[in-house]
């Protein structure tokens, strides 16, 4: 049964993506709009509001929001633009505290974490109906900041996320659909942690980064059966907080991440399921420490969307096409001081993009870009 799942899957997306190629020059060279929303009940305070975090093929969107109390929630937005509330149980109450939601599959199955009173912090799986289960990493920590954080789900109903343990080191896991884990550290890593957003395909692959013994970061691509690849971005600095870091991956194997190099500049990167690397750098991106192109996720298409900050550090929106075209664009709203501006975190299929905005007030508030 699970053969023939995978197989009709595949035919199906093949099926898609011809007739999505058919319209792609159209969409391509079509006006793009931006629609902004707010989560009823997200705060209205600076650093409060709504964050757009995830988007499937039909355009639902999940994310989470801060409230006034400064206590997170989850929401599901569908494609009509309807918004759904939601928390997973048992989760704290208290500021800072709460549910945050980063993933989505095409079935509307969405993923994340809680963190509970104690303090610790539990994944939960909010299956399409709306019933949410909680799980446990075994060997996850049981203390304050310690636990299992979830976030990347495939359409087959897999997680990938990292734990911490009893002694605060971050591991990676795979919570397989029948809910079994299989976890797992690249060779020299102090700290594993899978991509949020998309950094696990349908085919079981996950991408992400870890932090070695000097606190350098390094991509890691983990195929399905479990052998795992150093993917570093040429030009990565090899100083403690710089290296490479790692977005998404698609269907066909392909990456979006970004890397940090000796002046501390962020650089995007695609690496090819071939494992061929191209770095590039937005047109107006900041060249100073902390400023730069960073990428954070990729359709099946090859489309990457992502941010960059430029010489005020004012953050913007890109999206590089398959042949490697940038256009940039801001969320209307969108602050223009430091720390304030445009986003994305998740472009889908059919090329739709979400993600937050944050104005000048220092207020986050959600987009989707058609």
């Amino acid at each position: 049964m699970k053969k023939r799942k995978t197989v009709s899957w595949v035919t199906t997306r093949n099926l898609i993506v011809c007739l999505f190629a058919a319209l792609a020059i159209t969409v391509q060279v079509s006006a793009q709009t931006i629609t902004t929303f707010d989560v009823p009940g997200a705060g209205t305070g600076s650093g409060q509001g709504t964050v757009g975090i995830a988007i499937n093929v039909y355009g639902a969107i999940t994310g989470y929001y801060l409230d006034s109390s400064n206590v997170f929630h989850c929401f599901l937005r569908a494609s009509d633009g309807t918004i759904t509330t939601f928390d997973a149980p048992g989760a704290g109450t208290g500021p800072f505290y709460g549910t945050l939601a980063f993933g989505i599959n095409q079935e509307g199955a969405i993923t994340g974490y809680d963190v509970a009173p104690s303090g610790i912090f539990h994944g939960f799986l909010r299956a399409p109906d709306g019933t949410i289960t909680t799980f446990d990493v075994p060997n996850a920590g049981t203390g304050f900041l310690q636990g299992t954080f979830s976030g990347a789900i495939n359409d087959f109903g897999a997680i990938a996320g990292y734990y911490v343990d009893s002694g605060g080191v971050s591991h990676a896991y795979l919570r397989h659909p029948n809910g079994t884990f299989t976890h797992f550290d690249p060779k020299g890593s102090t700290g594993t942690f899978p991509g949020f957003i998309s950094g696990l395909n349908d085919f079981g692959a996950i991408n992400g980064f870890y932090v070695d013994a000097s606190n350098v970061q390094h991509c890691f691509i983990r195929a399905s059966k479990g052998a795992i690849t150093t993917c570093d971005a040429p030009g990565a600095g090899t100083g403690s907080g710089q290296g490479s870091s790692a977005g998404s991956i698609n269907n066909f194997g392909a990456i979006a991440g970004y890397y940090v190099d000796s002046s501390g500049v962020d650089h995007g990167y695609l690496r090819t399921e071939k494992g061929k690397i191209t770095t590039f750098d937005v047109k107006g991106a900041g060249t100073g420490s902390g400023q730069g192109t960073e990428a954070f996720n990729i359709n099946d298409f090859g489309a990457i969307t992502g941010v960059y900050g430029d010489a005020s550090n004012v953050g913007h929106g890109f999206l590089r096409n398959p042949r490697g075209k940038i256009t940039t664009f801001d969320a209307p709203g969108a602050g223009t001081g430091s720390g304030q501006g445009t986003v994305p975190n998740s472009n889908n299929f059919g090329g739709s993009i979400t993600g937050y905005y944050i104005d000048s007030n220092g207020v986050y508030h959600g987009f989707l870009r058609q």
